[in-house]
Order: C-alpha cells, then sequence, then structure tokens
C-alpha cells in the first residue's frame, strides 16, 4: 500500500533546524561562489501537462551566470532540438529546478524559481563559449537556493576514480539508439566523439 504523508512523517521524523535554516531566497556569497565554479547542472522543469523532465546542461566553471543575487542567466546551446525543457518553460508554468556540481566536491547547490526564455542578441553575444554565442538564455527569477550535503556523493563515490567505470562496459550510444529505435547507424563511440567536439 502507497504511503501518505503521516507515514512519511512517522518514518523520517522533522528536518533538523538547520535543514530548514538553510534555504534562502537569494544567491548569498557562498552559492555565488559555487556558480562560479560549476561547470554542470541538472535543469529540471514541468509542462503544463504536469510532466516532467530533467536535463544536463554544462559549459565552463560558471557558465551560469549571476545578475544580481535573484537572477540566474543559463545559456542553452545547440543539442538535439527535442526542446523538451524549453517547450516545458514556454508552454508550461515557467517552474524549475536545479541542481550544480563541482567536479571533486560533494556538496552540491539547489535552485528553485521560475524561467522565461530569451533570445535577445546583446545578452547572446555576452554569452558566448566554444566559438558560438548560445541559441537561447534561461531567465531564472530565483525563489530559493541552498546548498546540499555531502551524502548522495559520499555514497556514489561519484569523483573517486576507483569508482569509474570504464566507457567500453556499454556499447556506444549510436549503437543502443539503433538498437531501440531501429534508426540511424550504429556509430562507433570514438567517432560519436569526435562529432560532437566539432558541435559544443
Amino acid at each position: 500500500m502507497p504511503l501518505d504523508l503521516d507515514d512519511l512523517h512517522r518514518l523520517y521524523g522533522p528536518p533538523g533546524a538547520r535543514a530548514v535554516a538553510k534555504s534562502l531566497d537569494h544567491i548569498d556569497r557562498h552559492a555565488a561562489k559555487f556558480l562560479s565554479l560549476s561547470p554542470f547542472c541538472v535543469l529540471g522543469s514541468v509542462g503544463k501537462d504536469g510532466a516532467v523532465d530533467v536535463s544536463p546542461r554544462g559549459g565552463e566553471p560558471g557558465f551560469v551566470k549571476l545578475d544580481g543575487q535573484g537572477r540566474l542567466l543559463l545559456p542553452d546551446r545547440a543539442g538535439n532540438n527535442r526542446l523538451d525543457s524549453l517547450i516545458n518553460i514556454v508552454g508550461g508554468s515557467g517552474e524549475v529546478s536545479l541542481i550544480f556540481f563541482i567536479p571533486g566536491v560533494d556538496e552540491t547547490l539547489r535552485v528553485v524559481g521560475r524561467a522565461q526564455a530569451l533570445d535577445d542578441p546583446s545578452l547572446l553575444a555576452s554569452m558566448v563559449e566554444f566559438g558560438k554565442p548560445p541559441k537561447t538564455i534561461l531567465e531564472i527569477a530565483v525563489r530559493e537556493a541552498f546548498l546540499h550535503c555531502a551524502k548522495a556523493l559520499m555514497r556514489s563515490r561519484l569523483w573517486s576514480e576507483d569508482a569509474k567505470a570504464d566507457r567500453g562496459v556499454l556499447p556506444s550510444l549510436g549503437e543502443m539508439i539503433r538498437d531501440q529505435t531501429g534508426v540511424g547507424v550504429a556509430e562507433p563511440q570514438a567517432d560519436m566523439v569526435a562529432r560532437y567536439r566539432t558541435q559544443l
């Protein structure tokens, strides 16, 4: 039988005072420093039908820019043109949640807010990376920001050298998608990575 809210509170108990107090309504100096060092985040969005999507985003450290204490600018670069996140944001409520990572650091930064997509030429020109401007920029009005403890990354040993999988344990992405769909060719991993490097 599925759990209800009473079950959850019975099983887990109340959050500690610090866990509640750490939730801020802005980006403070520690969160700003975290953002400046982060080359990777995961973006969660919700469509108008309530369907949830998560999507990785990456760039040089600090690729997500801070404008004041309450506004983030996230460049959206060329991808596969599915536009799952952008369709959710533009066609839905705009509510987003992000989690930022710094390689080698087990703590993470979580940010919640409302996003809108922009294509202002001067803003796009200010965020050139890999020799190209982004296609669009997500402007995120921050509603909540807080640092998250290290336990999940410690359990996963995400940054540990001895925990890394050899890429050869999986077929290439091209091979897997070809097998799943019957579409495309079984592009070898090395060829695919070489192609990606020209498209960043």
